[in-house]
C-alpha cells in the first residue's frame, strides 16, 4: 500500500460512513507515521480503521470498501472495518497519537511503539515480521516497548507472555539483522 491509497481509503470511509476523524490501528497507519517507511512494512493490501466517534460504523466500511468488494477489485486495496477492541494497546496511547490532516479528514495513529504492542499482543505471523523489521531498522526503543507493554491490563492480557513474544522477536531481529 502506498500513502496515497491510504487517503484514498480514508476519503471513501468519509464518503461511506459521513464521518471525519478515523482511528487506524494496523501496519498501513505506518504511512501516516513514518517519512520513509521500510519497504517490508508495505505489503499489506488493507487498511484497518474506524470510526473515532461511532465505530459502529465500521461495518458500513467494511461492507461498502473491504475485503472482496467492488472497491478492492478495482483498487487492489481496501478497508477492513474494525473496532476499538481491535488493538489492544496502553490505556494512554491516545496522548501520544499522531493526528494527519488530509482535508477535511483526521486520520489518528497511535504512535509506533503502541501499535508494535498491538502487534506484539496480536502475535500471529505477520505481527512478527511487522516487529522485527522496526526493530531491524532502528525504529522501536526496546526498552520504550516493553514499559508499553508493561502498562496492559493484566487482567485481560497476560503481560508476561507478550514481553516474552517480544524479546523473541528482538532476538531474531538482531539474528537476522542486514
Amino acid at each position: 500500500m502506498q500513502r496515497s491509497e491510504v487517503e484514498h481509503v480514508l476519503r471513501a470511509a468519509a464518503a461511506i460512513s459521513q464521518e471525519k476523524s478515523f482511528v487506524l490501528v494496523g501496519s498501513q497507519a505506518v504511512l501516516l507515521l513514518l517519512e520513509k517507511p521500510p519497504a517490508a512494512l508495505l505489503l499489506s493490501a488493507e487498511l484497518d480503521l474506524y470510526p473515532a466517534l461511532h465505530p459502529e460504523k465500521s461495518d458500513l466500511i467494511d461492507g461498502a470498501i473491504g475485503a472482496l468488494s467492488t472497491f478492492h477489485d478495482t483498487f487492489g486495496y481496501h478497508a477492513d472495518g474494525v473496532g476499538p477492541e481491535t488493538a489492544v494497546m496502553p490505556p494512554d496511547w491516545m496522548r501520544r497519537a499522531h493526528l494527519t490532516y488530509l482535508g477535511e479528514v483526521t486520520a489518528i495513529c497511535p504512535e509506533l511503539h503502541d501499535l508494535a504492542v498491538s502487534k506484539c499482543v496480536a502475535g500471529r505471523d505477520k505481527d512478527a515480521d511487522f516487529v522485527r523489521v522496526l526493530i531491524q531498522a532502528g525504529l522501536l526503543d526496546f526498552n520504550t516497548l516493553k514499559e508499553r507493554i508493561g502498562m496492559l491490563d493484566k487482567e485481560s492480557c497476560s503481560v508476561q507472555q507478550t514481553l516474552d513474544w517480544a524479546e523473541r522477536r528482538r532476538n531474531e531481529a538482531m539474528e537476522f539483522k542486514p
